[in-house]
């Protein structure tokens, strides 16, 4: 329902280890076209979300020379022990008419010149937490240009963000100021008609989606509170005035009719839009709770699926479930990648949790690749009724069995340690379902796909992605039972783990990471990995470990962020938990170059050209959860 590691700690894992070219023409950029240059105008770059750029002037002959051009410090963390643990900088900048636009975890919004990496100006939202935050972070702005505005009129290019607290703001491009016009003073109350439940656990945390003169955006909910959380609604307002112009709810009207009433089915992830056919796709997260669904009976769509509406309406063209009836907290939390099938068909991919790539028609959402439904074990648990099957793709990225078998350790002691933590468990394959004995899930809801999305070349029709292949203990305890659990916790579980009571359901929740005494996971390595698929042909290319957590092992490590590809025939990505931005050549997986941040890299690197120049960017601030260094960096590379 909301970021994938909100639910548990990481220590010790971290211990283990532009003259601008930007959019053709403002007409082009507000429809939502892609551009042949080398701008970022939207968090994904185009609106589609495939992160690619056309620049190459960084190729890979020369990424090895590149060197720091600027360094710009956000000043993000205020020394709030409680927030700061969870802060996370994930944001990826946008580049608007030779500015930098991003956002901070405490949804500071701040303009920078290209060049030089100088701050134009900040904005600060005065966020109200008097509750605190279930997460602190946000990946990023949108932007919005009004073609009919003259020159020098305020608000003229708006710079749109949502939230931890819940309000919609519009800012002049310009100036940083609010636009007085949009909703009351410049922001819009989105905590309207979801019926609240936890102030600080309804929030939003990626850029909103831009269609002509709509803006849309979804919302991150606090996994597992209860079986009745907030509404996972959809919404576009008018980016003049703030006006609802529709509403999509995922889970209507079931949800609503059962006692007790479920919620969320929400989109926390980053939507895409296809302008020129009228269309916003949706990914969506699982109803409420995660691993209880007695009282949510069904499929459950549209919970945990890709859906088509109409982007000027909201009217409901298709949808594609990933899960049905989802036990495991497989939310699609990446942006649906569009793209150009083989023979010229507007297609779509969907990266999931669970490592599975669908690949559809963007106009009706048929497979242009093959899907089945196959058998997946019943649940034990008392008044669940599991799905019967589940749908599996031509691709799979990650592996979906688990055994004692694939133990590791540093040493025979610790792998021996790790099969006996696997055979007391329930394990299996990817869809093994919660169980009182307790379950490991794999390569669960850190695993498969996260928010890092993929990045898709169109000339080499290759799909990037960061991998995550990390166990996942689920304990299903009876509500009488808690307290005891709570207390009679490990120090290990008590670190990593969490206890969700999901009021309202016969059954709470424990879940924690399988981690080895020295910190590591208990199953094989690599932990994660930077991998290509050939979407025309459904196989992969390559794969490749992503960092290490030992020395002179090439483990992969857990991973947070996503990857960006260029024409120039590199990968970028700094995902990994061991602070270093890398490239990889796109044909071939060889890394080529590293650089050794100064902070966790858990964001998506962006590019662009100015002046002649190419530039390579990333935010770099850590992320608390996952245990990585934090800071408050912004770093642009170009060559000599």
């Amino acid at each position: 329902m909301k970021n994938s590691t909100s639910t548990f700690m990481f220590p010790a894992l971290s211990r283990c280890f532009f003259l601008l070219t930007l959019v053709a023409s403002w007409p082009a950029f507000a429809s939502g076209q892609t551009s042949p240059d080398t701008g970022w105008p939207n968090y994904g770059n185009d609106p589609g979300g495939t992160r690619y750029s056309p620049a190459k002037q960084i190729d890979r002959g020369n990424v090895a020379q590149l060197q720091v051009a600027w360094t710009y410090h956000t000043g993000a963390l205020p020394n709030d022990e409680d927030l700061d643990k969870k802060a996370a900088f994930e944001a990826t900048p946008i580049l608007i008419e030779g500015k930098l636009f991003l956002s901070t975890p405490y949804d500071h919004v701040i303009a920078l010149s290209a060049v030089t990496g100088a701050k134009l100006w900040e904005f600060d939202p005065k966020l109200e937490h008097p509750y605190g935050f279930s997460e602190v972070t946000s990946r990023g702005v949108s932007a919005w240009r009004d073609a009919s505005a003259k020159s020098g009129k305020p608000c003229a290019l708006r710079i749109l963000i949502g939230t931890l607290d819940a309000r919609l703001i519009a800012l002049d491009g310009e100036t940083g100021k609010p636009c007085k016009d949009f909703g009351m003073d410049g922001e819009v109350d989105l905590k309207a008609d979801v019926r609240m439940r936890d102030p600080g656990d309804y929030q939003v945390t990626s850029a909103p989606a831009i269609y002509k003169d709509l803006v849309i955006t979804g919302s991150s909910e606090g996994d597992n509170r209860a079986v009745t959380l907030e509404r996972g609604i959809v919404r576009a307002f008018d980016v003049r005035t703030g006006a609802l112009r529709w509403t999509w709810d995922p889970i209507a009207p079931w949800a609503y009719q059962n006692t007790p009433r479920t919620g969320a089915g929400n989109a926390w992830s980053t939507l895409s839009v296809d302008a020129p056919r009228d269309l916003v796709f949706i990914p969506t997260g699982s109803a409420s709770p995660d691993y209880y669904g007695g009282f949510r009976k069904g499929d459950n769509k549209w919970a945990n699926s890709v859906v088509a509406l109409k982007a000027s309406t909201g009217e409901f063209v298709w949808g594609f479930q990933v899960v049905h009836h989802d036990l495991w907290d497989y939310d699609v939390a990446s942006q649906p990648a569009l793209f150009n099938w083989k023979d010229g068909t507007p297609a779509i991919a969907i990266t999931t949790k669970m490592g599975r790539v669908f690949v559809l028609n963007r106009l009706n959402g048929a497979p242009l690749l093959p899907v089945e439904e196959r058998p997946v074990q019943k649940s034990d648990i008392p008044g669940e009724e599991s799905w019967p099957t589940q749908p599996a793709s031509t691709i799979s990225l990650v592996p979906e069995k688990l055994s004692p078998d694939d133990a590791f350790g540093v040493n025979d002691k610790e792998r021996e340690w790790c099969a006996e933590k696997i055979k007391a468990a329930r394990y299996g394959d990817i869809f093994t379902p919660p169980s009182l004995q307790g379950t490991l899930v794999f390569p669960s809801n850190v695993g498969g796909v996260n928010w890092g999305s993929a990045a898709y070349d169109p000339q080499r029709h290759l799909l990037f992605v960061d991998t995550n292949r990390l166990p996942i203990l689920v304990k299903m305890i009876p509500q009488a039972e808690l307290a005891d659990a709570r207390k009679n916790a490990t120090d290990s579980d008590r670190l990593h783990g969490e206890f969700a009571r999901q009021t309202g359901a016969p059954y709470a929740m424990f879940r924690t990471p399988l981690l080895s005494p020295s910190g590591v996971p208990c199953n094989r390595p690599p932990w994660g990995t930077v991998a290509a698929v050939d979407l025309f042909e459904g196989k992969k290319v390559w794969d490749v470990p992503l960092g290490s957590y030992l020395p002179g092992m090439n483990t992969g490590t857990i991973t947070l962020g996503g990857p960006m590809v260029t024409a120039g025939g590199i990968v970028f990505t700094s995902a990994a938990m061991d602070n270093y931005l890398r490239a990889f050549d796109s044909d071939s997986g060889q890394e080529i170059w590293k650089y050794q941040l100064p902070a966790g890299g858990q964001a998506t690197p962006m590019t662009y050209s100015i002046g002649g120049k190419q530039y390579l960017v990333i935010c770099a601030g850590g992320h608390g959860k996952l245990g990585t260094k934090q800071g408050d960096y912004v770093i642009a590379f170009t060559l000599p």
